[in-house]
């Protein structure tokens, strides 16, 4: 499967090719995909299965690299979410990859490494899983110091550079990029946080960006083994879905997909109208999340 979001690049006209995982739980993927879509760079996406032949043929292409996200670009290949946005910030200069500010440049690249290298109780007992949220989870107290660390760097960078805008130093940053996975382990596993930390988690799950992603995981539909807790569950804790349903036939309002501009063939029922898409994939990334497409809601408003 693969995914092409045609924006201008911010310096000359440049290819990028990505190789990511599964949405709904690579946290790792959704590093390196927020690195092109929160920066207007443009990229062909692949993706395949965690665990599967498909996975392992995928990484073929991007060969020396054994893991996602990847990336290839003229010949070269960069693997490693770090790698990648050192790479991407030098190439494109002018996308504001990486705070002006040379002071807090530098606390954001600490916060990043730090990011990168640690963490590793929170990574092991809540993985991403953005299909799921458990009200009840009971973190172990190794948690709760990964998550006392994280909620100390994000006042200081809040508190320091972040007093123009919702995110760690304002506008969004590659440091934003690095903890976003942090925040959706915060809001599955409802992990215990005081104000400054919520304000800035829901910050995430309202980013239209990140609930594209999340959509497209839910269309893709792979439920991997081993990543649900037998545990209550609860309701996602971002923004409240619109009522769409998959059904059958049409005819629908629309003639052409509001994607592609292919004929429709799939369709969804909201509010007693019915909208076509040119293949079951945009019809359920749609259906997931109605109101973070806005070339459905164009249709959908009018």
């Amino acid at each position: 499967m693969f995914c092409i979001f045609p924006k201008a690049p911010h310096t000359g006209a440049m290819t990028y090719e990505l190789a990511i995982g599964d949405r709904t739980y690579s946290s790792w993927s959704l590093r390196g995909w927020l690195l092109f879509e929160k920066f207007n760079l443009p990229v062909k996406v692949h993706s395949a299965r965690m665990f599967s032949d498909d996975f392992t043929n995928m990484l073929k292409n991007f060969a020396p690299a054994r893991l996602v996200p990847t990336m290839k670009f003229d010949g070269i290949v960069v693997q490693d979410t770090i790698a990648m946005a050192e790479t991407l910030s030098e190439r494109h200069p002018d996308a504001g990859m990486w705070p002006n500010d040379h002071a807090a440049r530098a606390m954001a690249r600490n916060l990043v490494a730090e990011m990168h290298s640690s963490f590793t109780n929170l990574r092991n007992d809540c993985t991403m899983n953005l299909r799921r949220n458990y009200p009840d989870f009971k973190p172990s107290d190794a948690v709760l110091k990964d998550t006392s660390r994280i909620e100390h760097l994000w006042a200081l960078a809040r508190e320091k550079y972040g007093t123009n805008g919702p995110w760690l130093f304002g506008a969004y940053t590659i440091a934003d990029v690095f903890y976003a996975p942090v925040a959706t382990r915060f809001a599955t596993f409802n992990l215990p946080r005081n104000a400054v930390s919520d304000a800035y988690i829901q910050t995430h799950l309202n980013d239209p960006s990140f609930r594209r992603w999340r959509a497209m995981g839910l269309a893709e539909n792979y439920i991997q083994p081993g990543y649900d807790n037998d545990l209550p569950e609860g309701a996602w804790p971002g923004p409240a879905r619109l009522s769409a349903v998959a059904v059958d036939t049409g005819p629908s309002e629309n003639a052409n997909c509001p994607y592609s501009g292919d004929p429709v063939t799939d369709y969804l029922e909201l509010d007693g109208h019915i909208f076509g898409f040119c293949n079951p994939f945009c019809r359920d990334k749609t259906v997931a999340d109605a109101a973070a497409w806005d070339g459905f809601m164009e249709i959908y408003q009018k």
